[in-house]
C-alpha cells in the first residue's frame, strides 16, 4: 500500500488516480439518521479485521479496497448504498441490481436498517473481498 502525502488516502500504488482531497468520514454523515451511522458501524467491525484492507473516503462514499476495491459504502438520505463485486449475476433479495463489468458483476444493495445486515450481507462483501 501507497500513502498519498496529499490526501492521505491509502491506494495501491503512487500511480493510482484518485480523488484527491481529505474528506472526512463525519462528513459523510452529517444530516443522517443516527440508524445509518449503526449501520456502517457495524458493516466497519465486521471487515475491519481482515488482512490487508484500506478504507478511505471521497466526497460520496466509503471506498474498501484490498487487492482492488471491493466495497463501496455511500450514505444516502434514508439508506447507505452499499456496492460488492461477485461472478454471478444475481437479483435475488438483498440484491437490488446487478450489472455485468468487466467480466465480473457489481451488485447493489440498499439497508436502511441494522437488522438488514445479515449474515448473508456479511457472506456476499466477503466473497467480494475474495474476489478482488
Amino acid at each position: 500500500m501507497w500513502t498519498c502525502p496529499k490526501c492521505e488516502r491509502e491506494l495501491i500504488s503512487p500511480n493510482q488516480t484518485h480523488y484527491c482531497k481529505k474528506v472526512s468520514m463525519e462528513s459523510l454523515f452529517e444530516g443522517k439518521s443516527n440508524e445509518l451511522i449503526y449501520i456502517f458501524d457495524y458493516l466497519l467491525a465486521q471487515i475491519v479485521d481482515w488482512e490487508d484492507i484500506a478504507v478511505s473516503t471521497t466526497p460520496n462514499c466509503i471506498v474498501f479496497v484490498h487487492r482492488q476495491t471491493f466495497l463501496v459504502v455511500r450514505p444516502m438520505k434514508k439508506e447507505l448504498e452499499v456496492k460488492f463485486y461477485a461472478e454471478f449475476y444475481s437479483e435475488i433479495f438483498p440484491i437490488k441490481k446487478s450489472i455485468a463489468y468487466a467480466g465480473k458483476y457489481v451488485n447493489y444493495i440498499r439497508l436502511s436498517s441494522l437488522e438488514e445486515v445479515t449474515l448473508q450481507v456479511i457472506e456476499l462483501i466477503r466473497k467480494s473481498y475474495l474476489l478482488l
